[in-house]
């Protein structure tokens, strides 16, 4: 997978992320899944921060992981997808290598390594971005190819005319690059221990790629809601930014110190951001509230692909990292009516209800009987009217 073809699916997990969406406007996901690789649950040393991504150009996207933190040194495994697109399995893992060695960052409490993988300057090979503890941000160029990945020694982002200051959110960066003013330049965007999100626009000044914040002050400006600063609750804002909501604008998810993943929509444009108050992502009906409070660090994803690296559902799916090491997946529920699950209400689900009208219920139930009555008859078609109507309109 090249860089060209990662910016494509990085735009499609921002504009075209539609979700269940309920009209409280709380997202509810599926239930908790454990990953595992080699039949073990995944359990990195320290905390882990997540993200999938295809590491060596084989068509199927891997795990890479984050670890480390407290007495635990930074560093990023890869774990190989050695299933199917459709249905992603791991073994074992290695460690990302960076000057020789492997890849490593100085941790401090609850940060070791948060990587993610990018394109950064032009030469068509993926690079590490990595969020370090101390609240700098460093970018490692990959230095051999896609098939094998391997980087240089890393450099610290600067800010300011010819890069004058250290690029510094205070403590616990946590970064990723988004297309935050749509000015087709990719900028920055990184969460901290304050619980401020932090934004460096890319300037252009010298090119597009690799960006340049020469406008920026060390900290950034801070991301907005309502009248004031966006602060997330009790700190450590890790954010991710996709269309939530279907409306076209890039919303916001992060996680925070008590293991709650946020959201919140965007009410202002896609091109000036700005957000309503927070409401908690669900699982399976309940808020996501993992125990003990130990950072939680959510990524957005497309687990399961249709070969082309879309959505094979037409939903997305969370993963999260934790300060158990572990790493979860949280499966994205289709809504109501869409029965092949492709994210659109469409002639083809009118075709699986109609053949459905009058069949005896499979003993499991059939998601064709809307109104949950036991039958599917003209009182499930009349439902489905309903729900196309709001969809298509």
């Amino acid at each position: 997978m090249n860089c060209s073809r990662m910016l494509v699916t990085a735009l499609i997990a921002v504009v075209l992320c539609v979700q269940a969406f309920g009209q409280d406007g709380v997202i509810n996901l599926g239930p908790e899944e454990v990953l595992q690789a080699d039949g073990n649950d995944i359990a990195v040393p320290g905390y882990s921060v997540p993200s999938f991504e295809d590491w060596n150009n084989d068509g199927l996207r891997d795990l890479i992981v984050g670890e480390g933190g407290s007495n635990y040194p930074g560093k990023v495994r890869v774990y190989l997808n050695v299933g199917l697109e459709s249905d992603p399995c791991f073994a074992g893992f290695f460690y990302a290598q960076a000057d020789g060695g492997e890849l490593t960052c100085t941790p401090a409490g609850c940060q070791g390594c948060f990587p993610r993988m990018v394109c950064w300057d032009d030469d068509d090979r993926k690079d590490l971005l990595v969020g370090l503890a101390d609240g700098t941000v460093k970018v490692f160029l990959n230095v051999t190819d896609n098939n094998e990945p391997a980087f240089d020694a890393g450099t610290l982002l600067t800010v300011g005319s010819a890069g004058v200051s250290l690029l510094d959110v205070g403590s616990r960066a946590t970064p990723s690059l988004v297309h935050w003013n749509d000015d087709d330049m990719l900028d920055l965007v990184i969460g901290g221990l304050d619980g401020l999100i932090h934004v460096f626009y890319n300037c252009g000044c010298d090119g597009s790629i690799p960006p340049h914040f020469y406008f920026s002050s060390p900290d950034g400006f801070f991301v907005q809601a309502g009248d004031r600063d966006l602060t997330v609750p009790s700190g450590r804002s890790s954010p991710v930014f996709a269309d939530c909501d279907g409306d076209g604008k890039k919303d916001l998810l992060t996680g925070n110190t008590d293991g709650m993943i946020l959201f919140y929509k965007n009410t202002g444009t896609d091109s000036l951001p700005a957000f309503s108050n927070y409401t908690l992502v669900q699982s399976a009906g309940a808020a996501i509230d993992l125990p003990n409070g130990f950072r939680s660090r959510p990524d957005v994803c497309y687990w399961t692909g249709d070969g082309k690296f879309g959505p094979k559902d037409g939903y997305w799916d969370l993963l999260v990292g934790y300060g158990d090491g572990k790493v979860r997946l949280y499966r994205g529920l289709a809504k109501a009516g869409d029965f092949d699950a492709d994210g659109d209400l469409d002639g083809d689900d009118f075709t699986f209800l109609a053949k459905a009208l009058d069949q005896p219920l499979p003993a499991e139930g059939a998601s064709a009987d809307l109104n949950a009555d036991g039958v599917v008859d003209t009182l499930d078609l009349r439902v489905f009217a309903d729900l196309w109507l709001a969809a298509n309109q």
